[in-house]
Order: structure tokens, then C-alpha cells, then sequence
């Protein structure tokens, strides 16, 4: 029997997809993507190993859970490198209220790729389809992979990992056409994507560069590409996805108003604190509201003043006096 979802669902959304990011794709954070029109998104990467060894107990664990009244479809994102374990957390979370399985090969940070997992994988292609292969076998959830260009410039091989993916079980392959040792810096190279696009017959999402609606209709024309994911421009800016959905149609967005980009900020930082309680929230608003006020009159100055602020209400009536300003 198939499973209810399917991947073809995301793609009806028309319109671009929120790029995993850890410690900023929570809840709150995909919910305001999906008021401003973003056909999916995916978690924050959980440990399958960390959550299979913990019984499900860890609390930053159950927080990347979390989803709200409002979200769409979500794939909750797993990281490792040992099938076993990937494939036992799959059984365990199938239900835990996310669309489908997203399967990192992808993160470039050392404490991640030093253990052998994220983008070091796309150096053991072999794995990467063991990997695949069992939790495609162990849920009845599609599974989906962002992974990257390839390890360095010398072994760009995303189109035969791509491959394997796909005759492993994967319904569709995300890829960020960057390597693993450009980190994020330089820029993506669109031809691998392309490539991708070439090998495989399942969906192909493209991601890298993508800052506002005209990059994604071009990524689209140039490689052919199903869709596109954006992951850093949307930080402090939910408003890209309108934006690309406007440029797919052939229409222009009303961009945000400083008051609109200050209230989304507040309704962020009360969101956040529903979730995880103030504390957490302070912290984690910090380089929230650095993003959202990026590149107003002050913002540099008023960036310093939050980060001294030591709750939640001297925060937002800051941002209150800031919007004023704006004015």
C-alpha cells in the first residue's frame, strides 16, 4: 500500500521549499515561511544515533520535534552513518507528525564531518546507498537527500551519488551546488545541479544562490530543476517564498515594510518562547532580530542594544521604538 504522501505533493505547491538549517528551521521559523507562501520544509538535523541510544529521552532531541498549527508538509531531517541506527530512529519517529524522511549528506560543519557523517559522506557513495537503503526499507514514510556537490573540487560526483540515492529508495535529491570545502563561501556552481537533473529520474530540488525570486526562475530555466530550496536568504526573510511564488506566476511581490519585518520579529520572539520558555528564546532571537532588521537605519547599534537585553519584554518594546524610527 502507498503511503498518503507523496513527494509529487510538495512539487503541487508550486513554489520554493525551506532548506534544513540547524538551529534555525524550528517550528516557529517554518511556520512564518509557510504564511508567506513555502511549499515544504525540512527540520533541523536530529542524530539518528544520539536519538536511538537516548530512547527518544534527550530534550534537545524532543524539541526538534516540536511543529505548530499552521506548519505544511515537513520532513523531519536525520544525520548518520551507520544504516542500522538511521533506520531504527526512522521506525521510532514515522509518527512523529512530520511528511517524510530527509537524509542529510550534506552539512559541511567539522564537529559533524570529523565523525564521518553530513557531507563526508558524499566520499563513500557505497554507504551513502546502505544508508538509504535501509530507512527507505524501514518506513513506509519517502524518503528524500540533500546532499552536496562532492567532498572538494577534485571529486564532485553529486550526479552518481544522486544515482545511487535513487536506486536506493530515495523519492527525490536536494543538492546544494557547493562542495563540502566551500563551506558557503564562492559560488554555486548551477551545472552540477544541472547534471543531477540529467542522472536521475526522481525530483531534483536545487539549492545555492537562490537570494530572491528571479534566481529561482533562472536555476529552474538553467538546470532544470524541479524546484528550489532556499536556506540563508530566509533568515530574516520570510517573505522570499511570496516572492518566489510571485516570480514562478510571472508576477512581482510587494516587498516587506519595516514594520511588517519588526512585527514578524515579535510574533517570532513569542513563538519561540510558546515552544522552549524565555530563556531559550532570548538567546536564540538574538541573531533572529540580527536578521530582520539587517540593513535599516541603525540596525548595527540596535543589534548590540538586544543582545544586552535581559528578557523578553525590554526586547520587544526595543524593537516597538525601533519600528517607530523607521517611520
Amino acid at each position: 500500500m502507498k503511503p498518503v504522501f507523496q513527494i509529487q505533493d510538495l512539487l503541487a505547491a508550486h513554489g520554493a521549499g525551506l532548506a534544513p538549517m540547524a538551529g534555525v528551521t524550528d517550528a516557529a521559523m517554518r511556520l512564518l515561511c509557510f504564511e508567506q507562501g513555502a511549499a515544504w520544509a525540512v527540520s533541523e538535523m536530529l542524530s539518528a544515533k544520539g536519538w536511538v541510544l537516548s530512547r527518544g529521552k534527550n530534550p534537545n532531541a524532543l524539541d526538534l520535534l516540536k511543529r505548530l498549527p499552521g506548519e505544511g508538509f515537513a520532513g523531519l531531517q536525520l544525520f548518520g552513518s551507520e544504516p542500522e541506527y538511521m533506520a531504527e530512529a526512522a521506525r521510532q519517529l514515522e509518527g512523529a507528525g512530520f511528511q517524510f524522511f530527509d537524509v542529510n549528506f550534506g552539512c559541511p560543519a567539522p564537529k559533524i564531518t570529523g565523525n564521518g557523517e553530513g557531507s563526508a559522506m558524499m566520499r563513500e557513495p557505497e554507504k551513502i546507498g546502505a544508508v538509504v537503503r535501509a530507512i527507505a526499507r524501514a518506513t513506509k514514510l519517502p524518503v528524500t537527500v540533500k546532499i552536496r556537490s562532492g567532498w572538494d573540487e577534485d571529486s564532485v560526483n553529486a550526479p552518481l551519488v544522486a544515482k545511487i540515492c535513487e536506486d536506493s529508495g530515495a523519492a527525490a535529491v536536494a543538492v546544494h551546488a557547493r562542495t563540502r570545502m566551500q563551506q558557503y563561501s564562492g559560488n554555486a556552481d548551477w551545472r552540477v545541479i544541472r547534471d543531477v537533473r540529467r542522472a536521475v529520474t526522481v525530483p531534483v530540488f536545487g539549492n545555492g544562490d537562490v537570494r530572491c525570486g528571479q534566481d529561482a526562475v533562472r536555476m529552474i530555466d538553467e538546470t532544470g530543476c524541479d524546484a528550489v530550496i532556499v536556506g540563508r536568504a530566509a533568515q530574516g526573510n520570510p517573505w522570499i517564498f511570496r516572492e518566489i511564488a510571485a516570480a514562478l506566476r510571472g508576477e512581482t511581490a510587494v516587498p516587506p515594510t519595516p514594520s511588517e519585518r519588526v512585527e514578524t520579529a515579535i510574533r517570532h520572539y513569542r513563538l519561540e518562547m510558546a515552544l522552549y520558555g524565555e530563556k531559550h528564546a532570548n538567546l536564540e532571537m538574538r541573531k533572529h532580530i540580527a536578521w530582520y532588521v539587517h540593513g535599516m537605519p541603525g540596525a548595527s547599534r540596535f543589534r548590540d542594544r538586544i543582545n544586552a537585553m535581559p528578557d523578553a519584554a525590554q526586547a520587544i518594546r526595543a524593537l516597538r521604538e525601533f519600528a517607530g524610527e523607521q517611520a
